[in-house]
């Protein structure tokens, strides 16, 4: 918004206002958009936490899970409103309106934001730690995850909502073809000019599984203060790099990247993402004054995904992401073990003493915030690893 009043005081006083040519350059705007974000945050946060505390919107504390947390019951949960406030008040104020790549991360964003606030409010009005049913915050996160999967499939190959639709009418047109342009090739990190050819139906299954994959995975890695919250923001920062590199066609044709007209503009939401996400630390380190509930990390997650998919960087979030996979990893192989050997030997076993993997830790001994400085310090290795990508190639 405030990119288009640049662009007209600059052309309406251009001697006087001339200056206002600095709202062209993106990384300018993505600094302003942290910033305007990182503000947001800070003010707004004590009055959210007062009307979440006053609403007695407090986090119910599973029995079974670990007893020093017993201390957080009632605790102010849904605070991921904060963060889904600053990230969209600031991109509307800094992204230029007309592009397709913003406003498709932001309707995922805030389409999980909206899953994870129904999920948060069942926990706090029912009292029950499990909230919505996982069949139907499945069936809504495939739901949404779909709709960005084929929309993705064909857009990211365009330069237009109007090419996207002709190129969406050609493959129906066509029988429904497999083929689709080099640019929705699978990228391989760290080697040259290869790329492994998806088609229209590889595309939109791997879009899915890396959309709604990345939002659960965030998701169970929420359980600590300030766990999720600041790999999130390494991750969204070095995905926005990515983004600038393969929406300029200088840098991606000098760093054998495909250029991808338009997803430069998404760096002003990742700068956003890191401003709000800071903000919301401010308030969620140990001993967290909230927690931002599903409502929050559902949303960052799917953000994340998102973004990975528009930039072709779906393995490189993998690596730089890793602490979440190995989150989600941890819970698929506990519940797989313990159901086969309940079934094999009528007791069901554990491989971890207790799952996600950050309570494994805290039950052998760590304390919390040994738990979440040493999640932070391996997702900025991983975070390092996955931009030397860029280069070692």
């Amino acid at each position: 918004m405030l990119l288009s009043l640049a662009q007209w005081l600059q052309t309406t006083y251009p001697e006087q206002l001339g200056f206002l040519r600095v709202f062209q350059y993106l990384t300018f705007r993505a600094v302003l958009a942290a910033m305007t974000s990182l503000l947001i945050g800070l003010a707004m946060g004590p009055w959210v936490i007062r009307r979440l505390t006053a609403l007695k919107i407090g986090q119910p504390i599973r029995e079974y899970g670990v007893a020093e947390h017993m201390v957080k019951s009632g605790t102010p949960t849904m605070g991921g409103v904060l963060i889904l406030l600053g990230i969209a008040v600031s991109t509307l104020l800094w992204f230029d309106w007309s592009n397709r790549f913003v406003w498709i991360v932001m309707l995922v964003t805030l389409g999980f934001g909206a899953i994870g606030w129904v999920d948060d409010w069942r926990k706090v009005v029912n009292k029950n730690p499990e909230g919505m049913r996982s069949r139907e915050k499945y069936f809504w996160q495939s739901l949404i995850g779909l709709i960005a999967a084929l929309y993705l499939a064909f857009s990211v190959s365009e330069t237009s909502n109007l090419r996207v639709l002709e190129l969406f009418l050609r493959w129906v047109q066509s029988g429904f073809s497999n083929d689709l342009p080099p640019k929705a090739d699978l990228m391989i990190p760290f080697v040259k000019s290869i790329s492994y050819p998806l088609g229209v139906f590889g595309f939109i299954i791997l879009t899915y599984i890396v959309i709604v994959g990345s939002s659960n995975a965030v998701n169970l890695t929420d359980g600590l203060d300030g766990l999720a919250i600041m790999p999130v923001v390494m991750v969204g920062s070095a995905l926005g790099v990515f983004a600038y590199v393969v929406g300029s066609s200088v840098y991606s044709k000098y760093l054998l990247f495909p250029y991808i007209p338009g997803a430069g503009e998404l760096l002003i939401f990742c700068a956003a993402m890191a401003g709000a996400g800071l903000a919301f630390l401010w308030f969620n380190t140990h001993p967290a004054q909230v927690f931002m509930g599903d409502v929050g990390a559902l949303s960052l997650g799917g953000a994340l995904g998102t973004i990975a998919v528009i930039t072709r960087q779906e393995i490189v979030l993998s690596v730089m992401g890793g602490i979440f996979v190995v989150e989600a990893l941890s819970v698929m192989l506990q519940v797989s073990w313990f159901k086969f050997t309940k079934k094999r030997y009528g007791t069901g076993r554990r491989i971890f003493k207790m799952a996600p993997l950050h309570h494994h830790f805290e039950k052998s001994g760590w304390r919390e915030t040994q738990v979440v400085v040493r999640f932070w310090i391996i997702t900025m290795l991983l975070c390092l690893v996955g931009l030397a990508s860029l280069k070692l190639r």
